[in-house]
């Protein structure tokens, strides 16, 4: 077999050699250069590779037909021959077939299977520098497999724009580099940015229509989404071109139309999925949008939802050099050269960004902790632990965080855990085609668009079933309608076999955290088992449900907006899943009455299903119920006179210097132990209004131990004896404790007492007869030694009816 010469032929012998010495290798090589084509089709050859496949990675399902067939061309056969395809919804491989291509989810579950990866002599990751999570992870486990039992299996990481370095660390490899003839492409920038992203459809159809005129060739044009090429190709309407869609969703044959040569001059609108691998022949102007769309996980709601973000510059880079596969291009970027400087250098792994029940599910299966395993970037630890709270909730992992039968029996059928645990449960062939049905509908794009959709996922199942919606989209149908089929082949569902079930029962299966319950007597406001808010349109079928089991959720403001939900039964839900509901009796505070009610609840977390109020409680339960509600509020329905805070104040003081024993009377101490220091005294009582009466001084006072109250009234008296048979308060609540008496009243008083033996000083205020302070001072020695003389004096002069003697400590107390 003669491959014809591309600009990646030069580095083939190269990479021939480093793959017969050693295993693994990273190639770098520009757009164009035919790595996704040439170097499967050389390697099959090796004597390495005899009687073996080359499994080829590519991170789309577009991207991997095109590549099969492209090389099945070269080799003139037919797809499925000695090369062959594997995605999710298409399958075209024979005994013959050596080289495969499939998607990486494909490898995955290929690998959870076939562990020794029987057969297989080499596993190339191409376009790896996109890092998406299921590139990330086949390429760890199979580094793992290759490090424990298959030393002989090469892995290859193929990219244009590759983190080279950090490949070949991970990999222990060599990079191979292929400069490549790319042609030249010329660079533009528009004058100014777009407003507002709903502005693109016009700004690109407007710069589509002036590169037809002012440029020779076809355009390729880059878009965020469906929604996006749909409404450039209405604004292109008489242009002098073929205007072709081409994105993950449409059907082979209209991807086909898109990449095969034309007759007519072509304008073909395309998501990300352009960016790479795939050749659109005729292209030598690229027109980009500058957008793309990913999922990011939202850490407020835990919710994966499709974000539109602005590229990287690699990627911008990556899409001008379609432009310069065949002749010299040019490439119009709907943005500001300034803007372009402040974008990122290259697009944030899906690792750091998603969620990883996934991930996570499949490291347990294989047996290994995500963290011990070889990722060029760790998965987060907050979101790995997010992911093995939901696998634990949805029975697939165990409290130690080992996996059970239930997730292996997950992991083996190759979808989302939540989807597979939804398969997972149905108990009989209707049932398991109903969860094949509810599965492919939840995978794909939903059938019934915008924004005011009804809610009701059944009208998805009749639309499945044969009804007529003439809204309906077609193309998503036959998409789940394919994505079905798949499912219940993985199920082992004979094709006769009619779905029939309640949607609602698998669906709270695997969204065990967004059951959801009306709120109140508003229609359309409800609360989800995770303890969130959601919200339907008042005027939706299943506003007024009781119960939902909720499947597909977007952010809306503050709260989640229901987008696709089934009706539940309480008593449904309680007969399928017991396990989950906790019936309770006790006691409860009710913040309408400010009272504690005894009821009897059945509840899912957060949910209460069913309440009833009973005649009696338990009067323990009643008293800790009142202490937590009376917590709750700072416990400022106690009678804290002043005398009871200076009693707080004491032990404060104690605790600060001393700990120990002595107790924490700050709120939070109180608070802490569910207020059980509070429980004993409420007995009888049902409402906070009672607590007035209790004696809290006497309540403090009972919290240490008897021989440190002994020592607080010691340490820290609550009076100072004075001479002439007086006494004056101390107060405890300042930074320093003080005391305040008139001047008089010291006289005799040498020193003043020492608090804790010293440890806590005391201050004394000394008032005029009229009872205003004239000098404070924690040294009265001192005071009375040096500051004395000139308030003598003031104070004669203002008071010469009292006393005022020169030596204070030694005069008769006034």
């Amino acid at each position: 077999m003669s491959l014809p010469e591309l600009p990646v032929t030069e580095a083939l012998p190269r990479l021939a050699e480093v793959l017969r010495a050693g295993s693994n290798a990273v190639l770098v090589a520009p757009p164009g250069a035919g790595k996704t084509t040439l170097v499967p089709l050389m390697l099959k050859d090796e004597p390495w590779a005899a009687g073996q496949k080359i499994l080829v990675l590519e991170p789309r399902r577009v991207a991997a037909r095109a590549a099969a067939r492209r090389m099945s061309e070269l080799l003139g056969e037919s797809l499925g021959g000695t090369v062959g395809v594997v995605t999710r919804l298409d399958r075209a491989v024979s005994e013959a077939t050596r080289v495969e291509v499939v998607t990486e989810g494909l490898l995955v579950r290929r690998l959870q299977s076939d562990p020794g990866l029987d057969g297989v002599a080499a596993v190339l990751f191409d376009e790896a520098h996109e890092r998406n999570l299921d590139t990330d992870l086949a390429l760890a486990l199979c580094l793992d497999l290759q490090r424990a039992l298959r030393p002989e299996l090469r892995l290859l990481a193929m990219s244009a724009t590759l983190e080279a370095e950090g490949f070949a660390r991970l990999l222990d490899a060599p990079v191979i580099e292929s400069l490549g003839r790319a042609f030249p492409v010329a660079v533009e920038y528009r004058p100014r940015d777009l407003r507002d992203g709903r502005d693109l459809p016009d700004a690109m159809a407007s710069a589509i229509r002036g590169a037809l005129a002012e440029h020779p060739g076809d355009v390729l044009a880059f878009l965020p989404g469906w929604g996006e090429i749909r409404r450039t190709a209405e604004r292109l309407g008489g242009v002098a071109a073929e205007v072709l869609p081409l994105h993950g969703e449409l059907p082979p044959a209209e991807q086909d139309r898109a990449l095969n040569p034309s007759p007519r001059r072509k304008v073909v609108l395309a998501t990300s999925i352009a960016e790479t691998s795939l050749t659109v022949p005729g292209v030598r102007i690229v027109v980009d949008g500058g957008f793309r769309r990913a999922p990011r996980l939202d850490p407020a709601t835990g919710l994966a939802r499709l974000a539109t973000l602005r590229i990287s510059r690699a990627a911008a880079e990556q899409r001008a050099g379609r432009a310069g596969r065949t002749e010299p291009g040019v490439a119009i970027r709907l943005w500001t050269e300034a803007l372009h400087r402040g974008l990122p250098l290259s697009d944030r792994p899906e690792i750091l960004e998603s969620e990883l029940s996934g991930l996570a599910l499949d490291c347990a299966a294989w047996g290994a902790d995500p963290a011990a395993m070889a990722f060029l970037d760790q998965p987060p630890a907050g979101a790995l632990a997010a992911a093995r709270a939901l696998l634990r909730d949805l029975d697939a992992l165990d409290a130690e965080g080992r996996i059970t039968a239930m997730g292996r029996r997950m992991a083996r059928l190759g979808t989302h855990p939540r989807l597979a645990r939804m398969m997972a449960e149905a108990a009989e062939p209707g049932e398991a085609a109903l969860a094949a049905e509810l599965a492919a509908l939840l995978e794909e794009r939903d059938p019934i668009r915008g924004k005011e959709a009804p809610s009701d996922i059944q009208l998805r199942l009749d639309l499945l079933a044969g009804a007529d919606d003439p809204n309906a989209d077609r193309a998503a149908l036959g998409r789940i309608r394919r994505a079905v089929a798949l499912h219940r082949r993985r199920l082992g569902i004979h094709g006769n076999v009619a779905a029939h079930g309640d949607p609602g029962l698998l669906l709270a299966a695997g969204f065990p955290d967004r059951i959801a319950a009306k709120r109140g007597t508003m229609d359309g406001a409800f609360r989800l088992s995770s303890g969130q808010g959601a919200r339907l349109p008042a005027t939706d079928r299943l506003g007024k449900a009781p119960l939902l089991a909720v499947a597909d959720l977007e952010l809306a403001g503050t709260e989640a907006r229901i987008r696709m939900a089934a009706p539940l039964t309480r008593a449904a839900l309680e007969a399928k899943f017991p396990e989950r509901l906790v019936r309770e009796e006790g006691a409860a505070f009710d913040p309408r009455s400010n009272s504690v009610v005894a009821r009897r609840r059945l509840r899912l977390g957060p949910l209460v299903l069913e309440e009833a109020t009973l005649p009696h409680a338990d009067p323990h339960a009643v008293a800790v119920a009142l202490a937590e509600a009376a917590a709750s509020r700072a416990f400022r329905d106690l009678d804290w006179s002043k005398a009871a805070e200076q009693c707080r104040a004491r032990l404060g003081w104690m605790h600060r210097l001393e700990g120990g024993d002595w107790p924490d009377v700050s709120d939070a101490g109180l608070a802490a132990g569910g207020s059980a220091w509070l429980v004993p005294w409420l007995a009888g009582m049902t409402k906070l209004s009672q607590l007035r009466g209790l004696d809290v001084v006497a309540m403090l006072r009972a919290l240490p131990p008897h021989p440190l109250l002994r020592r607080l009234d010691a340490e820290l008296p609550p009076r100072v004896e004075l001479p002439g048979g007086r006494s004056a308060a101390i107060d405890y609540s300042g930074e320093v404790p003080r005391l305040e008496a008139r001047a008089q009243w010291l006289f005799g008083l040498a020193d003043l007492p020492k608090l804790a033996g010293g440890r806590i000083p005391l201050q004394v205020a000394l008032l005029s007869p009229a009872g205003r302070p004239i000098a404070v001072t924690a040294d009265l020695p001192g005071f009375w030694r040096g500051s004395w003389a000139e308030v003598r004096k003031e104070m004669r002069g203002r008071y010469p009816k009292h006393d005022w003697p020169e030596d204070p400590p030694r005069a008769a107390a006034g």
